[in-house]
Order: structure tokens, then sequence, then C-alpha cells
């Protein structure tokens, strides 16, 4: 096992493998995601624009096994930025953690903690002030939900992040039993830097 980071357009040779990583991982509860490889190309294409994006990639040999996104949430999509701009906080000060995905059998080895480090040290690096991601909000009886699910917020408390229920916003896709795009609920967490 080793991590990787890589910067802006360096990712550019792992898009394929991302994508996929992407579709299996967020198959899974809670956000049982019905992903589409073309739509995550393109979603990851954004980061390669971005020269102050960072993705971290979990290795086994030569296959991607997990990888954690960031960049800066000025250049992310408006429905992220748009909860802080209401709420008066200045978006350029603030640096957006995106997906964390990580194939179940390399769990519980402390990757997730290199994930963090990794994303807020290169946040420290250019200067920001803040550090915030989203994770999608599920009702506790939803009929998907495993019966053994540890939600992560105790992970992500231990490491400073504060819950923000006044900053949430929705975002759409296809459940794996939808047939059409819904909206879902997300809600977000912030940390000072």
């Amino acid at each position: 096992m080793r991590t990787e980071v890589l910067i802006g357009e360096q990712l550019a040779p792992h898009l394929n493998a991302l994508a996929e990583l992407r579709i299996t991982v967020f198959r899974e509860w809670p956000y049982l995601y019905d992903g589409e490889r073309r739509y995550e190309e393109a979603y990851l294409r954004k980061f390669l624009a971005c020269p102050e994006s960072i993705m971290v990639l979990a290795w086994d040999g030569d296959r991607v096994v997990g990888a954690s996104s960031g960049l800066p949430l000025a250049a992310e999509d408006a429905a992220l930025r748009r909860p802080f701009e209401d709420e008066g906080w200045d978006v350029a000060q603030l640096f957006y953690c995106g997906e964390s995905v990580l194939l179940s059998e390399y769990r519980g080895r402390g990757l997730g903690r290199v994930f963090f480090d990794e994303r807020e040290a290169h946040a420290r690096r250019l200067g920001y002030s803040w550090i915030c991601f989203a994770g999608v909000r599920r009702p506790a009886e939803h009929p998907r939900r495993p019966a053994a699910y540890v939600p992560l917020d105790g992970f992500w408390q231990r490491r400073g992040y504060e819950k923000r229920p006044e900053l949430s916003t929705e975002f759409s896709w296809r459940d794996l039993d939808e047939a059409q795009e819904s909206p879902k609920p997300m809600t977000f967490w912030v940390r000072r830097l």
C-alpha cells in the first residue's frame, strides 16, 4: 500500500480508474448512487482544470483502491458555494474537500486519516483559513441502511470538524432503485485551519 498526492493536471492519467472507483464505492450506503462513467469523467475534469486542486490516491500495487479530492470552494459549483455565501462567509477563504472513496476491503487501515491530513496540509500551504466538506443526509429508517452501519461523524468530530446544519444544499442523482434522479440533502462540516 502507498499513497500519492497529485495536483491539478497530474491527475490526467488516472481519470478512468477514478471514475470506476467512484461508481463502485458510491453504490454503497449512504450514497446508493447509480453512477454513469460519462458523468464521472466530466466531474473529474474540474480537478484537472484547477491548479490548486488535490487528489490523494491510495494504491495497492498498480491498482488505485482509494482517492480523496479537494479544491478551492470558489472553484466549485454554485450549489456548494451558495450556502456559505448566504450565511456571509468569505468563499475565497474556504477549501472544499470532495469525495473520499475507498474500496471496502481497504478500510480500517488509517487511509482516512492520510486523506484528511494531506488535504488539510495542502489547504494550509495555499493559505486557506477554513476547510469544509458535505455529507449526504439519509433518514435513519431508510430501507437500505445496513444494520451495522456506523456513521463517520465521530471520526470527523475528532479531526475538529463541526457539523453546520445551517449550511446545507441539495444534489440530485439516481439511487440504485430509482428510475430518475431525485434531490438528496447534504449538510456541511467545517473546520478552521
